[in-house]
């Protein structure tokens, strides 16, 4: 596996404290215990590819939906909300 360095800046102080306070309680290194940091934050995010797939079946569902109501009296959102908005302003 190719492995890359990266430079990060610009991390305030607390953040900083955190980091050096999980490294030593994990007993490593700053730069070990930020890997970890990255590597826990990431580990449930999507590949490209797995956004790209769910992109797909977006447009899919989306277009089978506009397909579904076309013809059909479509309320405008912003006319729902201020409804709803006054009529929550009667009960007060």
């Amino acid at each position: 596996m190719n492995m890359t360095s990266i430079k990060v800046g610009g991390l305030d102080e607390e953040t900083v404290a955190r980091l050096k306070h999980k490294a030593a309680l994990y007993g490593c290194s700053l730069e070990e215990a930020a890997q970890h940091v990255l590597k826990e934050a990431l580990k449930n995010e999507l590949t490209p590819e797995e956004w790209e797939e769910k992109r797909r079946e977006f447009r899919a569902l989306s277009h089978k939906l506009r397909a579904y109501t076309r013809g059909t009296h479509q309320t405008p959102s912003e006319v729902i909300i201020r409804n709803m908005r006054d009529a929550a302003d009667r009960i007060d």
